[in-house]
């Protein structure tokens, strides 16, 4: 895990985290949608936790709204870049820790409960699963966890297809194009069955399951050039079709939503 820190350390001081939310219609798509659904569950006085906060988007957006919001991000430089946004009538606390331990927190303490980034970075079924496993520990029953990884596919599309890499593919995939597990290459990728299948190993209830960018990323050329009405139209089809499963797998980013037993 040290390693893996050492690496996203380096990886995002020289990325502007803060701004991939909301730099372009495209991007966007990805904080409406899923701020969209944390508000379908979300209560007045719950207590949120964000596991992995980045620069803070998420739990300053709902510190705003007067959540209290607890806040525990691995890298030091998107810590220090959050901290710089709080404001003093802010119930946000941002701690520098990571997803595999949470013992700063007792079991039973969160309502709402947001892994929107770890499981990008694990290369293990075990670490992935632990990360999960204290996700769900700090949770109340009936407490909602939203839980966020990479599709393998748009690696395909966007690195090999996109950016000119298919012929560099075969260093990344093995023989069926499954992307490989490599630290180095900072980000880690499910398939939706194998995720779905690890995800009935634990006590909770799945409620839905959200391709929170869609075809966005992968169309953001044709997307970011739209006009306020056309993209207005384009945010329906998306909301009105991101839990389709036959789309699912070309999202960027599928949230897996359940709820603790």
């Amino acid at each position: 895990m040290q390693e893996v820190k050492e690496l996203l350390e380096n990886y995002y001081s020289g990325y502007e985290e803060e701004k991939r939310l909301v730099k372009d219609k495209a991007h966007m798509v990805e904080f409406l949608t899923t701020t969209r659904y944390i508000d379908k569950y979300l209560k007045p006085g719950d207590k949120i936790l964000e596991v992995g906060a980045g620069t803070g988007r998420y739990s300053l957006h709902y510190a705003s709204k007067g959540y209290e919001v607890e806040a525990v991000e691995l890298t030091k430089s998107n810590i220090e870049e959050f901290k710089k946004h709080i404001e003093s009538n802010m119930k946000v606390n941002a701690h520098e820790g990571n997803a595999l331990d949470l013992s700063m927190y007792e079991d039973n303490s969160f309502n709402i409960t947001l892994v929107l980034g770890p499981i990008y970075h694990l290369f293990s079924i075990e670490e992935k699963k632990k990360a999960i496993e204290e996700a769900i520990r700090v949770t109340k029953p009936q407490g909602k966890i939203f839980i966020a990884y990479i599709t393998n596919d748009i690696v395909i599309l966007t690195y090999g297809l996109k950016k000119g890499n298919l012929l560099k593919l075969k260093d990344v995939c093995d023989e069926n194009y499954r992307v490989k597990e490599i630290p180095e290459e900072i980000f880690s990728v499910n398939y939706i069955e194998e995720f779905d299948n690890m995800m009935k190993e634990f006590p909770v209830n799945k409620l839905c399951e959200v391709a929170v960018d869609g075809l966005s990323e992968s169309l953001s050329d044709y997307i970011n050039e739209l006009s306020e009405d056309e993209y207005k139209i384009w945010l329906d089809y998306h909301f009105k079709n991101c839990e389709r499963k036959d789309l699912m797998g070309y999202s960027s980013h599928v949230v897996y939503i359940c709820e603790k037993k």
